[in-house]
């Protein structure tokens, strides 16, 4: 093909583009290809060459094309002044940027893993020697998303043998951090540990194991029965940006694990607000230092009496996804917990009650052989 002949090819493109001749769905004729915000009237009046300009007409799924509009002020304006994006169709009159979000010390890796993402790609992947990458459009369809579905067009809910399109949150989720095979060393299958056949979980894909759970604070309750109650949770209530004011979404935090507040998991700190900001979000402080779940909450958390001891961090006892073997999210950090003398390492709860149960373990040198409380 001659070189002319190409470029009269990419106009023809750009202008079925902006007629509606092309649609995802197979949908009529008469509707935009960009059938989500992308294609909101006026906002990118030059349509589809808004990011496929020149010979960008297959993008290659780095995050250089959406940060042209969502990353600095200076890309965006120059935007703005070639006629690619109208500011005054920017819905609250201004786009926030996700690439400073991104640069934040935990983060999805968008801006430092490269040349990885594949158009054909199928997720969760299947092979362990594959790269983990992650990419706008790995979360996001340019030409679908709207912005209360931003994850719209994404397909990976797997059911039988096929894929059908994400409606949950945690589906878009699992992508990643669930059945791959490529999971980092210590990383745990997400949707094994949020199953609601397990005898505790988060209540991510259903309401919780525990009716009533004593130190929920309002909305949260164990089961929904009145408008306004809370009894089910998504994963962006704990992971997502830490600026409550910031653009939302699974970007990038200052706090370790991109949670939206501080958890202290390291072993022997002192227990405050801020050390576990993100369990009191949901759970009141002064419920669980009175030890109305659990007769020695505050001397795990706070240490001995006297000050002999910091005490540990929840995480030393709880798995806040869930926990496979035990109730009330019992999943020990074997990094701080080991087998007693014994040999054995189990939480015995007894009779349904939260505040009766037994241990065998050894933690900070002390031996437990089925101690009670």
């Amino acid at each position: 093909m001659s070189r002319n002949r190409y470029f009269v090819l990419l106009a023809a493109i750009a202008i079925f583009c902006s007629l509606g001749a092309f649609s995802l769905d197979a949908a009529p004729r008469s509707q935009s290809r960009l059938a989500g915000a992308h294609g909101e009237p006026g906002l990118l009046p030059k349509s589809c060459r808004a990011c496929h300009r020149g010979m960008a007409i297959a993008v290659r799924g780095e995050e250089r094309v959406c940060l042209n509009c969502h990353g600095a002020g200076g890309d965006r304006s120059r935007m703005i002044s070639g006629g690619y994006l109208d500011s005054n169709k920017i819905r609250g009159g201004s786009l926030q940027d996700i690439g400073q979000e991104l640069r934040k010390p935990y983060n999805h890796p968008v801006l430092t893993v490269r040349g990885i993402h594949s158009a054909r790609e199928e997720l969760p992947e299947d092979s362990a020697s594959t790269g983990r990458h992650s990419e706008c459009i790995d979360c996001h369809a340019p030409h679908d998303l709207t912005r209360d579905e931003p994850f719209r067009g994404i397909g990976g809910r797997r059911v039988g043998n096929f894929y059908a399109p994400i409606k949950r949150e945690y589906e878009l989720c699992y992508r990643c951090h669930a059945e791959s095979a490529n999971l980092p060393p210590r990383s745990t299958n997400k949707h094994a540990e949020f199953k609601t056949t397990n005898p505790s979980y988060h209540p991510v894909e259903g309401e919780g194991a525990s009716a009533y759970v004593i130190s929920l604070k309002d909305p949260y309750v164990g089961r929904k029965t009145a408008p306004g109650e809370r009894s089910i949770i998504s994963c962006s209530d704990c992971h997502g940006n830490d600026d409550p004011d910031g653009p939302a979404g699974l970007h990038g935090s200052r706090f370790r694990g991109l949670l939206v507040r501080h958890y202290e998991m390291d072993d022997g700190r002192p227990e405050s607000d801020y050390a576990y900001a993100l369990c009191y979000g949901c759970h009141d402080r002064t419920s669980i230092l009175n030890d109305e779940s659990f007769p020695l909450h505050s001397m795990h958390i706070q240490g001995r009496s006297g000050g002999r001891d910091s005490g540990t961090s929840c995480f030393s006892c709880h798995d806040a996804h869930g926990s496979t073997r035990y109730p009330f999210l019992i999943q020990f950090n074997d990094r701080v917990v080991q087998p007693n003398a014994a040999g054995k390492l189990s939480f015995d709860p007894q009779g349904t009650s939260a505040r009766r149960g037994s241990c065998s373990l050894r933690c900070h040198g002390v031996e437990h052989d089925e101690k009670s409380y």
